[in-house]
C-alpha cells in the first residue's frame, strides 16, 4: 500500500504519526533515524506536550519505532528474518537417510534462522504427561495415556532474546524402544525428530501445518523482545504415517514482526487430452 494518510478526521497526534510513519514508509526516515524530540513536535505542530506523547506512542504500538525511558526514539531496526517453508519437510527426510557427519551439521538453527548454532543458547526439557481431552483428539489417542513432551528454547547470545520456541508430544508407547530418543543429552539430535523416529521403524509420509496468531502477554513480549502490537503466531505441525495416524504434534511460536510462512504446494500436470486420429 501507498504511503497515506488515515481517511478520518484526525486529531493532532495522529496528524503527527501519520506525518512520521509516511516519511518512514517513503524511506525519508531509514531503520536506526532518530526521531524529534517532543520538544521539537511541539514547535512544529503546535502542540500540547501530551499530543506529542500520544503521537510517539502510536508510532510504537504500529511497531515503527523503539523508544524507551531516557531513550530518544528511533525508526526500528527490523529484527533477523525466521523462514518456514513447507520444503522443509521434504529436506528433513531426505536427510535423515545421510551419513552422521552430514545429519549433524545441519539444524533448525540453519534451514530456518540461517544462523550457526554457536550463536545461541540452545536447551530440551524432556519430560512425560497424561494426555488431556485437547491432545489426545489431536493425537487420536485415548484420554490419559502417556505422551513423551519436549521443549526446545533457544536464545540469542548476544541480546537474551528468545529465537525460537516448540513443543513436541508423542504417544510414550511409539518411541519408548529406543531409550536414547528420551534422553535429553542427545539433543540436538543430528537429523532430527524424523531420524529419531526412523530409529524406532517409523517413517513419515505426511506433514499438516496450522498457523494462529493471538497477542503476547507481558512475560512473552518481553523473552521475544517484541515491540507494542506484534503478534505471535503459533505454528501446529502434525506429523503422519503411512498409515495416516498421528505421530508428531509439534507447537512452535514466532513473532509476526520477524517471520515469513511459505507453503509450496506441488500441482500434479493435467491429463493431455487424447489425440485426434
Amino acid at each position: 500500500m501507498r504511503p497515506q494518510p488515515t481517511a478520518v478526521r484526525r486529531p493532532i497526534q495522529l496528524q503527527i504519526a501519520d506525518d512520521i510513519r509516511m516519511q518512514i514508509e517513503r524511506g525519508d526516515l531509514s531503520p536506526g533515524d532518530s526521531l524529534p524530540t517532543l520538544a521539537e513536535l511541539c514547535q512544529r505542530y503546535s502542540c500540547s506536550m501530551n499530543s506529542a506523547r500520544g503521537a510517539v506512542a502510536l508510532l510504537k504500538s504500529q511497531g515503527l519505532i523503539t523508544s524507551g525511558r531516557g531513550k530518544a526514539p528511533k525508526v526500528r531496526v527490523p529484527p533477523r528474518r525466521v523462514v518456514r517453508s513447507s520444503e522443509r519437510h521434504q529436506a528433513e527426510k531426505d536427510l535423515a537417510r545421510r551419513p552422521e557427519s552430514e545429519r549433524s551439521s545441519v539444524g533448525e538453527a540453519e534451514t530456518n534462522l540461517g544462523m550457526s548454532i554457536d550463536e545461541q543458547s540452545f536447551s530440551t526439557a524432556f519430560d512425560t504427561a497424561p494426555a488431556d481431552s485437547e491432545l489426545a483428539r489431536a493425537l487420536g489417542v485415548e484420554a490419559g495415556e502417556p505422551v513423551f513432551r519436549r521443549h526446545y528454547e533457544s536464545h540469542d547470545t548476544q541480546t537474551g532474546n528468545l529465537l525460537s520456541f516448540s513443543t513436541s508430544y508423542i504417544p510414550l508407547r511409539l518411541v519408548s524402544g529406543n531409550p536414547e530418543i528420551l534422553d535429553p543429552a542427545n539433543e540436538p539430535w543430528p537429523g532430527g525428530t524424523q531420524h529419531q523416529l526412523s530409529t524406532v521403524g517409523i517413517e513419515i509420509m505426511t506433514m499438516v501445518d496450522e498457523v494462529t496468531g493471538r497477542m503476547p502477554t507481558t512475560v512473552e513480549a518481553e523473552a521475544w523482545g517484541l515491540p507494542d502490537g506484534v503478534p505471535l503466531l503459533t505454528c501446529r505441525r502434525i506429523s503422519l504415517d503411512r498409515d495416516d495416524s498421528v505421530i508428531e504434534v509439534s507447537d512452535a511460536e514466532y513473532p509476526a514482526d520477524r517471520t515469513e510462512l511459505r507453503f509450496v504446494t506441488p500441482l500434479k500436470p493435467w491429463r493431455k487430452p487424447p489425440t485426434k486420429s
